[in-house]
């Protein structure tokens, strides 16, 4: 597999609620995330066992007999992890959130394919250490103050997001066949005093910076929730059978891959020039609308407006960022 850290991220999402008893699909999403860019690549259609254990009922949705077996979010992800593996996607590191960071099998099945991970776990969790299980939310108190070091999980709304980390050595979940390297990855936000724990396997060893650096690759996961959403109606379907929920992710999917990956070309085309934000992949849209639309506009007046848009959202994105680093 490619080094680096290109990761492919599993979350949950809930879709078409909205603060009552309606209408509801969970999906489990695979997401990729390099240095260019990041996009969903996979779904896979949660089903309870109160559907499952319903024959009528799946039926009358159209879900296939071949999917009517209860799985698990944790084995949906595996299976969607399994089929990039196999489409030879270019990445080192799984990350995702508490659900996923507390299932033994899908974290076995991310070491076997010779991948890393960074998964959250919740703080009740134990963990094997060389001084015998142990909470993980007690390990802090028992750190000294050297092991904390400063490190940046990438630019987030407020500028870089800048953590206190230490890491904590774990015994080999399966010691008989494993030689790679186990952590358990502590954040601590110096204002708020608030903590997270992230259980992590890398096959080779790695410094302390590579482990924060997938850690905040995470985000990535929500910020292609919101681009799907906000640009290609992700949630904006009305569906009730299996085969037009896959039909409507799989083409909003698809269209905001070709917008992050049309995106990503064109900066690697087109330097950004100097007081302008990096090309986004909203603006890239807004572009690509108006040029598909036929607006009575010349391209070079398209060009002016978005370069005055750019420039305006870097003056206000260096000014919030000052202020927040003030305050």
């Amino acid at each position: 597999m490619k080094k680096g850290v290109e990761t492919v991220g599993v979350q949950r999402q809930y879709t078409g609620t909205a603060g009552r008893i309606e209408n509801a699909q969970v999906g489990v999403y695979l997401t990729y995330a390099a240095r260019r860019g990041h996009a969903l690549i996979d779904r896979a259609l949660y089903l309870p066992k109160s559907w499952t254990e319903d024959p009528t009922r799946c039926v009358s949705a159209g879900i296939p007999d071949d999917k009517r077996d209860f799985a698990t979010k944790p084995a949906l992800a595996k299976t969607l992890i399994d089929r990039a593996v196999t489409a030879k996607v270019p990445a080192a590191w799984v990350a995702g959130d508490e659900v996923y960071g507390a299932d033994p099998s899908l974290r076995a099945s991310v070491r076997g394919h010779g991948l890393g991970y960074v998964f959250a776990v919740s703080a009740n969790r134990r963990v094997p250490t060389h001084a015998g299980p142990i909470r993980v939310d007690a390990l802090p108190a028992l750190l000294p103050g050297w092991a904390w070091q400063q490190h940046s999980a990438g630019f987030g709304s407020h500028g870089e997001r800048i953590y206190s980390w230490a890491w904590v050595a774990l015994l080999p979940e399966d010691p008989d066949h494993d030689t790679g390297h186990y952590h358990l990855l502590i954040r601590r936000n110096d204002r708020t005093g608030e903590l997270a724990y992230l259980r992590c396997y890398s096959p080779h060893p790695v410094p302390l910076k590579v482990l924060v650096r997938v850690a905040g690759q995470r985000w990535r996961i929500e910020e292609s929730f919101q681009a799907a959403k906000g640009l290609t109606g992700l949630d904006q379907h009305q569906v009730r059978r299996w085969t037009s929920w896959h039909r409507w992710t799989t083409l909003a999917m698809l269209a905001h891959a070709f917008l992050a990956v049309a995106t990503a070309a064109e900066r690697d085309t087109r330097s950004t020039p100097p007081g302008l934000i990096t090309l986004t992949v909203n603006e890239f849209r807004r572009l690509f609308d108006a040029l598909l639309l036929g607006a009575r506009r010349t391209l070079a007046s398209l060009l002016h407006w978005s370069h005055w848009r750019r420039r305006h959202q870097h003056r206000a994105r260096q000014s919030h960022y000052r202020h927040h680093k003030h305050q």
